[in-house]
């Protein structure tokens, strides 16, 4: 049975984010695997500084998995790690990076390998962007192609930092029958192991689909 899921919207370990006691609750253990891969451009060890910060505050620790070229994603050390974690959390900015990074990778297929052991996976920003196909483009708001652990459903990132127009522009090119969620920042989505769906954070989730009403209950269970 698989770990949890958890698609976040962004803005991580920071106050708001408090949602990440469970997500360790429920990985039963004390340590994080973070990769911030989608941050390769834009001050990694930043990132990393504040999730050392905020897990230690929690009572546990984050360890940086150095994984910022495909060249990393095939090192036996990162692959192991990642192999052995019962939490993993991907953040960052970069969607497009991720996926040129971890796609086809043997880090990507030891991740995988490890939710469906019961690791907790939780993505962030760009993180859980990637985790969907299709994902969102977000330097434009058009669909590509994504890593594909839950098909059938794409996420909106920082949805509370685009612009109304940008928002709706990504809504009407959206395939018909495509589940959509807008993930503000310090808010998501959690995918329990039987399939069901819960919200975290204050911020206000939306699922769209299509031209008709949507909630949670219409997000796609199935998983690769």
């Amino acid at each position: 049975m698989t770990g949890l899921l958890a698609l976040i919207g962004g803005g991580e370990f920071q106050p708001g984010c408090e949602f990440d006691t469970d997500l360790l609750a429920a990985s039963g253990g004390d340590d994080v695997a973070v990769l911030a891969t989608g941050f390769a451009y834009e001050n990694p060890a930043k990132a990393i500084a504040a999730a050392t910060a905020w897990f230690e505050a929690l009572g546990a620790r984050a360890e940086e998995i150095p994984v910022y070229t495909r060249t990393d994603a095939m090192v036996s050390e990162n692959v192991d790690a990642v192999a052995r974690a019962r939490f993993v959390y991907l953040v960052g900015t970069s969607p497009m990076h991720l996926r040129s990074v971890l796609k086809d990778t043997p880090l990507f297929d030891a991740l995988v390998a490890a939710w469906r052991d019961g690791a907790v996976l939780a993505g962030s920003g760009a993180g859980a962007d990637v985790l969907c196909d299709p994902m969102v483009d977000t330097r434009g708001g058009a669909f590509t192609v994504g890593l594909g652990i839950v098909p059938d459903l794409a996420v909106i990132p920082r949805a509370d930092q685009w612009s109304p127009d940008k928002v709706r522009r990504t809504v009407e090119l959206a395939p018909l029958d495509l589940v959509l969620v807008s993930l503000p920042e310090r808010s998501g989505i959690v995918r329990n192991p039987d399939g069901r769906w819960s919200t975290v954070g204050d911020g206000l989730v939306t699922v769209h689909r299509g031209d008709a009403d949507a909630s949670l209950d219409d997000l796609p269970t199935a998983t690769i």
